[in-house]
């Protein structure tokens, strides 16, 4: 296995109808609106989707031995999430980005197997994430 990472960050905002309670996934989108309806929502207004993501990035994630960790910073909380990449990933979609416990894979996704959904995360985290104002720091670092 090499020993080889690269790193993108993104920059998303909070919204007042983050709810954070789906079971088995977490994303974040270029959208600005969120209705009660997304409540797998972390963030919205975000900078990239994964249609945005350096090529570079893309083609180690598609590694049959990628890992990618995600690491959400708000207001000086921090939030780790651990997930695979595959070389099924097709990375397109141009306004969300979608980590999924199960092995499920769409234009959405950006890695599968996470050790957390939107539900696992830090409540205190999360109502940080209901103010529209809030800025939210996620880095994503693949290993391959």
């Amino acid at each position: 296995m090499s020993n080889k990472q690269t790193k993108e960050k993104i920059i998303a905002f909070g919204h007042e109808n983050v709810q954070a309670v789906h079971p088995s996934t977490l994303m974040f989108t270029k959208e600005k609106y969120l209705s009660n309806n997304g409540d797998c929502i972390i963030a919205v207004a975000a900078d990239k989707a994964l249609s945005d993501l350096n090529p570079t990035f893309k083609a180690m994630l598609k590694k049959p031995e990628a890992k990618l960790t995600m690491i959400i910073e708000v207001d000086g909380l921090t939030e780790e999430i651990n997930s695979f990449g595959s070389p099924l990933l097709i990375l397109t979609h141009s306004t969300d980005v979608v980590v999924r416990k199960s092995g499920y894979i769409s234009d959405r996704t950006l890695a599968i197997q996470a050790d957390k959904s939107s539900n696992d995360l830090a409540r205190e985290l999360i109502e940080k994430l209901k103010n529209p104002k809030q800025k939210i720091n996620i880095t994503l670092i693949v290993d391959g």
